[in-house]
């Protein structure tokens, strides 16, 4: 059976729909006499439903942390799909989640496409949790809900990049529904939620408390642990102010880490601060340099 869906223009929900399931889990085993470093994570068990399925996991910064990369095989969502993810860290575990490339919504006829993810952190675990940009087509309805669970001294540093509509094709988000909830927990303590929704052609769109006419939102957060203030200023100046850009964004202090959010018109230039605010969070929570996925330079 072929895994793949026709990509027009207007592909709307099907009487058939994707239930896809993935859970990943990631373990870690110490180091053992004579050896250096400190020991190494795997990813001990992995559950694939189509659509999704994970690439060969690497290894690009040594055995500590593990990259692993997702895969959407059909291309992208339509109303009445639905996908589950399931992402556990056992204690001292590192591990990095990506995708292949950008998510795609596509036009709905008025069923909901849905993504649940949930993921737990034992204690001492760290996940970099940053998927590639998702783009929501014009007309496309869903819902993307995220809960993380941490336990002591656990980490979870992610983002989320949405583009709302095709505007390299002149596209403008002027029907459907977006949905965003995120939540972060530590020992049935909320530490951070941020509940997000938007109509197509809504007044949010343009509002100045909204979009402000803006295509692309991003936020970013860094949880688990305390920031120095200037370490915020410095999220701040990364940010590249040139004439040509006009785009907006912000960085702030959370109960327990960092958040920090753009409103712009490019991927690119979202992507960029936020892996330079990575950079400059990585030496601090994790004692080690930043390494850049290697699909996102493909």
């Amino acid at each position: 059976m072929s895994l793949s869906k026709p990509q027009s223009d207007t592909l709307a929900s099907t009487p058939e729909h994707w239930q896809g399931q993935l859970q990943l889990e990631f373990s870690h085993l110490g180091k053992t006499g004579g050896e250096t470093g400190s020991g190494e994570t795997l990813l001990s068990h992995s559950h694939m439903q189509a659509p999704l399925k994970v690439q060969r996991p690497f290894y690009p910064e040594g055995r500590e942390v593990c990259h692993t990369v997702m895969l959407h095989t059909a291309g992208g969502m339509v109303g009445g799909d639905r996908l589950s993810l399931n992402i556990r860290l056992h204690p001292q575990a590192l591990a990095l989640v990506t995708t292949a490339s950008a998510a795609k919504v596509y036009r709905s006829s008025g069923a909901t496409a849905q993504q649940t993810t949930q993921i737990h952190l034992a204690a001492g675990s760290s996940l970099e949790w940053f998927p590639q940009e998702t783009i929501v087509f014009d007309g496309a309805i869903y819902r993307q809900d995220l809960r993380v669970e941490l336990e002591a001294n656990a980490i979870w540093t992610g983002w989320e990049i949405t583009r709302l509509g095709r505007t390299a094709r002149g596209e403008k988000f002027s029907t459907g529904e977006w949905r965003s909830r995120t939540e972060v927990w530590q020992q049935g303590r909320l530490l951070w939620i941020d509940p997000q929704y938007l109509t197509g052609g809504g007044e949010m769109l343009d509002s100045s408390h909204g979009l402000a006419g803006y295509p692309v939102i991003g936020s970013f957060a860094f949880i688990g642990q305390i920031v120095d203030p200037e370490l915020v200023t410095k999220a701040r100046s990364l940010f590249p102010s040139s004439p040509s850009s006009n785009s907006q964004a912000g960085a702030t202090r959370l109960m327990s880490g960092l958040l920090c959010r753009y409103r712009g018109n490019s991927t690119t230039e979202v992507r960029h601060w936020f892996t330079q605010v990575w950079h400059l969070l990585r030496p601090v929570y994790a004692g080690r340099s930043g390494c850049v996925p290697r699909v996102w330079q493909v």
